[in-house]
């Protein structure tokens, strides 16, 4: 009998995002603080002849199955670094919107490696994977633990941080537009407003929202609708976008919030969890 395993790409949230400078490689130096939510896009392996990916979900034809797929892409990478010469097939269940600002691709991208490693026996904490998921995405290695922790360089040198954070109730919202993350952070103001203390998130922000909503209007009605809703604690954008979250203290609070937020805004994708 052929084993399935199934694994889940967590939705990833910047809870803040500072953007310090724009480094001589091209790429940002970043300090952020990242968790994971409950809920994600859910992913199966089982061992295969060849490499091979299906998708199903609500999210699965804005998705290309191509060679190029991250799912694919970071199987075949393992594959090659431990010598495996048989293959994957997946079943990619998308429940996360592309282009979002929540790791979509990232998160699924390290759930193959986590399916991979375990079909494969390979051991999940060891830098062979780490290494692997930072060649894919700067979001994958966060993913690929899937647990909160302050990133820093480019968002792939990690620190792990106990803030209190499991159990949080938390909403995700999105107005079904794609905001590309090339363009947001060219789109920064070039200016460092200063560093990001992790175990103060809070007081934080995150430098890409301006930008994000300059590209994308909605964003600014997200945001809007999140703190017009009673006992909220927070609500910010993640990432480059166009996702943002809201935090409340009471679970009933926060499903008051997802229902008057439904309600008012049908076409917009939402949901609500917890902190991881």
């Amino acid at each position: 009998m052929t084993v399935q395993i199934n694994d889940t790409g967590y939705a990833k949230i910047n809870l803040a995002l500072h953007v310090r400078a724009r480094r001589a490689d091209g790429y940002h130096a970043l300090e952020t603080l990242f968790a994971f939510a409950e809920d994600g896009d859910q992913l199966s392996a089982r061992l295969a002849p060849d490499f091979s990916l299906r998708m199903t979900g609500p999210f699965a034809e804005e998705l290309a199955a191509d060679t190029d797929n991250l799912v694919l892409r970071a199987a075949r990478l393992l594959a090659q670094s431990i010598g495996v010469s048989g293959g994957l097939a997946f079943t990619l269940e998308k429940r996360l919107p592309i282009a979002s600002g929540i790791g979509g691709g990232s998160a699924d991208a390290a759930a193959a490696l986590r399916l991979a490693a375990q079909l494969w026996g390979v051991a999940t904490e060891t830098s062979l994977l780490h290494d692997i998921a930072a060649q894919i995405g700067a979001d994958v290695p966060s993913c690929l633990r899937s647990q909160s922790c302050f990133g820093t360089g480019t968002g792939t040198e990690l620190t792990p941080v106990d803030a209190g954070l499991t159990g949080t109730p938390i909403l995700l919202v999105n107005p079904r537009q794609p905001c590309p993350t090339g363009p947001v952070f060219k789109a920064w103001d070039g200016i460092d407003h200063g560093p990001l203390t992790p175990m103060d998130w809070q007081s934080g922000r995150n430098d890409l929202e301006a930008p994000a909503q300059a590209l994308v209007p909605s964003i600014g009605d997200v945001l809007a609708d999140l703190r017009a809703q009673p006992g909220l604690c927070l609500a910010r954008m993640s990432g480059s976008g166009a996702t943002c979250f809201g935090i409340w203290a009471s679970l009933d609070d926060r499903d008051r919030a997802a229902s008057a937020i439904q309600a008012a805004h049908p076409n917009w994708w939402i949901l609500a969890s917890r902190l991881r």
